[in-house]
């Protein structure tokens, strides 16, 4: 009975991994992008967030929401970390969008979008159908699968901004009509074919004050990295704590080792000596 047990286990886990691997080759490969956040001791490039925060101002917030991140939070250490005044300036000149999914946004006396305050969370925008990206960072995954886990999780996490640098590079320019809706062929989204155009970032889209590169790729980079801070504003500060937790649990862990060897080194010379 053991026996048949045990080749049944067997049996079951050689079809899964042999499932996991079928799936893995079908999946499209996603390139490793260098990130300053990535690894234990990474942390955020300010200057890169900025320009990511600009990304999704001038392009992204067209479509998508941000709905989960407060204004106030540009301003945080670890962050864009703009200066107080540029937080209040930033929110009064933002665009909502899309008044029906923000009624606390409307003026009653007018109808119209109310200026908003560094109090206020970016607008949702549902009017395009286009999904929100506050946590998107975190809900999507590059590296994953059996024999991607451990050492290059911890290295490089689960890699949601290298699946959007991907996904924001992957148009080949090829379009089709779907029940009366264009999608464009996408060489990362899942089926090959998504409603984004092909046009969603272009060379020299944005121009950036510090004369940082704007070609698609870096574009494309830069707003990712905002994402991810978007969905973790706290990393650094968590990586940080990490980091004194484990050095104090080391030093811990040696001073009862040391006390543990000094009250017992009596009792244990003793047995040597008998």
């Amino acid at each position: 009975m053991i026996r048949k047990l045990t080749l049944s286990a067997l049996a079951v886990a050689a079809l899964l991994t042999a499932g996991a691997a079928r799936a893995q080759e079908a999946e499209a490969h996603i390139p490793d992008v260098p990130f300053s956040f990535d690894g234990p001791f990474g942390t955020y490039d300010q200057h890169q967030l900025q320009r990511g925060l600009q990304v999704y101002t001038e392009v992204c917030s067209t479509c998508h929401g941000l709905e989960l991140v407060a204004f106030r939070t540009l301003g945080d250490r670890g962050g864009p970390n703009l200066p107080e005044d540029q937080v209040k300036a930033y929110a009064a000149a933002f665009s909502v969008n899309d008044l029906t999914s923000n009624p606390e946004y409307v003026e009653p006396a007018t109808g119209n979008a109310r200026k908003l305050v560094p109090s206020d969370h970016f607008p949702a925008n549902n009017a395009m159908g286009a999904p929100d990206l506050s946590v998107m960072a975190k809900a999507r995954a590059a590296f994953h699968g059996p024999y991607k886990l451990g050492i290059n999780q911890l290295i490089h996490g689960i890699g949601g901004p290298q699946y959007i640098v991907a996904l924001l590079t992957g148009f080949t320019g090829e379009t089709k009509d779907l029940a009366g809706t264009t999608v464009y062929e996408n060489k990362i989204f899942p089926g090959g074919w998504i409603r984004m155009p092909n046009t969603a970032l272009s060379d020299g889209q944005v121009t950036f004050a510090d004369g940082a590169p704007n070609d698609v790729k870096h574009e494309a980079e830069d707003v990712a990295a905002f994402l991810m801070w978007a969905a973790e504003p706290h990393m650094d500060a968590r990586k940080q704590t990490g980091f004194v937790s484990v050095f104090l649990l080391i030093i811990l862990t040696s001073l009862l080792y040391l006390t543990n060897k000094r009250i017992w080194a009596g009792v244990k010379g003793k047995k040597k000596q008998a």
